[in-house]
């Protein structure tokens, strides 16, 4: 009561000491102005009539399936700078990834699936998966991708992103749906089929999930809406502010590296933007005992 009585004195005296007509009403709301225009809002989000993923449509007639859309088209719309960076990266990185997809035979759409899990950066999770498709060791591995303290390629955007490809290429062949083997991406094959038998459900927007499932997919949804259509939620930019691809040429080398930054330095570069290009190579060195075949990319001269 003490505090309500304070603030209340406070206004009070705020009103006599600039009188009732002088004081600007936007300052009793909870929206600034700036240089005298119009104050910022905040809007609520018109849903599309019809969504589809993959080719299969998302039914916003179901009233829970329209609030989880809608809360993460705000969510994301409304984390301005997180989004902006995505729209950013993506004129960079979505080339390499949906050409691959498409010689993969996988949906287009699913270069969002990279977006929601990394973020299109080559970052690593408290549990350990790496790499634009945060692939744990295991299923890297099993997939034939090389993981150690030496080579990680999780962090290969081209060879994570066709094992991300084949992973999904498994599941669709296995549930029937993009949608679930999407989901599936975050859950499991085991673990998603086990709850679809559980609840005598064949798809995604029928079952009862945890919230990190349950939000899963409403969230690449709600990435591809904005991405789409970045100008229908705000976000305006030149082509000139996007991130730009550098071009590279491939070497190949299938002997050891006995010192990566002399090696950069011989080959002109540097050892941060080699590193930069081949994030794969983890350390200082290249063991490469067996003779493996590797392809180091080098940027073209003139853009460092």
């Amino acid at each position: 009561m003490k505090i309500k009585a304070t603030l209340f004195l406070l206004v009070l005296t705020l009103i006599c000491s600039f009188g009732f007509n002088s004081i600007d009403p936007e300052l009793f709301t909870a929206f600034n102005t700036i240089d005298q225009g119009q104050s910022s809002k905040v809007y609520a989000l018109k849903l599309p009539e019809v969504f589809f993923f993959s080719e299969e449509e998302v039914p916003l007639e179901a009233p829970d399936i329209r609030e989880r859309f809608d809360k993460e088209l705000l969510v994301n719309t409304y984390w301005q700078s997180n989004m902006m960076l995505l729209l950013k990266r993506a004129n960079k990185w979505f080339p390499t990834i949906e050409a691959i997809l498409k010689e993969e035979g996988v949906p287009e759409d699913f270069k969002y699936l990279a977006v929601i899990e990394s973020g299109l950066e080559n970052v690593r999770s408290p549990k350990g998966a790496k790499g634009f498709w945060q692939l744990m060791p295991g299923t890297a591995k099993e997939y034939g991708l090389e993981v150690n303290t030496n080579v990680d390629e999780r962090y290969h955007v081209e060879k994570s992103t066709r094992v991300a490809c084949a992973y999904l290429m498994k599941a669709k062949k296995r549930f029937g749906s993009w949608t679930l083997a999407a989901a599936s991406y975050n859950r499991g094959m085991y673990g998603t089929q086990r709850l679809l038998d559980n609840q005598l459900v064949d798809n995604y927007y029928d079952l009862l999930l945890n919230t990190e499932t349950s939000r899963y997919v409403f969230r690449i949804l709600a990435v591809k809406e904005i991405m789409s259509h970045p100008e229908r939620y705000g976000f305006i930019f030149e082509d000139s502010d996007l991130y730009q691809p550098v071009p590279v040429k491939k070497i190949g080398w299938d002997v050891p590296i006995a010192n990566i930054a002399e090696f950069a330095k011989e080959k002109g570069v540097n050892y941060k933007v080699l590193k930069i290009h081949n994030p794969w190579l983890i350390e200082n060195h290249l063991n490469n005992k067996s003779r493996k075949y590797y392809e180091i990319e080098l940027p073209e001269e003139g853009f460092y």
